[in-house]
């Protein structure tokens, strides 16, 4: 991929994290995390309310031509997020529940967007 174009998908990635942070701020989540890294492992956001640990997903395209943005997290990322919740857990010693979201971004061409917030949106296998 040419430089130039993995600039213009890292902007956007960035800018999709950006629009995440704040859609939970404004929910009344509580940021506890931004790319935490594990390993090879990371997660875009971890986030608390009401007792629950999230741990976040954040997928943003700027088209649907080839699937939705959730449609990108795929089984290898899952468990990638599973191992890096894993060692969060014990480091924060949380005790309650988790779960794992994906917030789906979109833009258009006039430069809104669409965010789509999925709640529970996997669990990863014993």
């Amino acid at each position: 991929m040419p430089n130039f174009v993995m600039a213009i998908h890292n902007d956007l990635g960035r800018e999709g994290e950006r629009l995440a942070k704040a859609y939970f701020e404004r929910e009344g989540y509580e940021i506890l995390d931004e790319n935490w890294e594990f390993g090879k492992a990371e997660v875009d956001l971890i986030v608390y309310k009401d007792k629950i640990m999230v741990f976040v997903e954040v997928k943003t395209r700027s088209s649907n031509g080839f699937g939705n943005p959730e449609d990108f997290v795929d089984t290898a990322k899952q468990k990638q997020m599973e191992i890096a919740s894993a060692e969060y857990i014990e480091l924060m010693e949380h005790q309650n529940d988790i779960r794992f979201d994906v917030i789906a971004i979109l833009f258009k061409k006039d430069k809104t967007y669409n965010l789509k917030h999925i709640e529970d949106a996997f669990w990863p296998e014993d």
